[in-house]
């Protein structure tokens, strides 16, 4: 019983796709950890910067963003299945179309967090 997902190509997407979802925990949490510095001072904040910007920081980030890339590609691929049919003037909404609407919801709020970010670090 411990291999029953790996017999099946959708199974096996299921578990990568639930076991990326810890990547998303780990950048919560490295995000809460620099709130906590943040409220700590500026020397703490100075530090966790400090931190954010050593190689070893860079690369577990890259990590994130690819894990947390595909993570998003899967869920927004599950919207159409889950969700009931949108349909706006007698049309159906195409799935395609609903899975683009979540992906460029998801870059504008990556884009602006990432603004606000930019920001608060400079």
């Amino acid at each position: 019983m411990a291999d029953w997902w790996k017999k099946n190509h959708f199974y096996v997407e299921y578990m990568v796709h639930e076991g990326s979802a810890l990547f998303v925990d780990a950048s919560a949490i490295t995000l809460l950890v620099g709130l906590v510095r943040l409220g700590q001072g500026e020397a703490a904040w100075n530090g966790w910067l400090e931190a954010m910007k050593s190689p070893l920081s860079i690369v577990f980030h890259i990590a994130l963003l690819v894990a947390i890339a595909y993570h998003a590609f899967t869920w927004f691929k599950l919207f159409p299945l889950t969700m009931p049919p949108i349909v706006i003037n007698g049309k159906r909404v195409e799935p395609c179309v609903v899975v683009g609407s979540g992906w460029t919801a998801a870059i504008v709020a990556a884009l602006a967090l990432l603004g606000l970010v930019w920001r608060i670090a400079a």
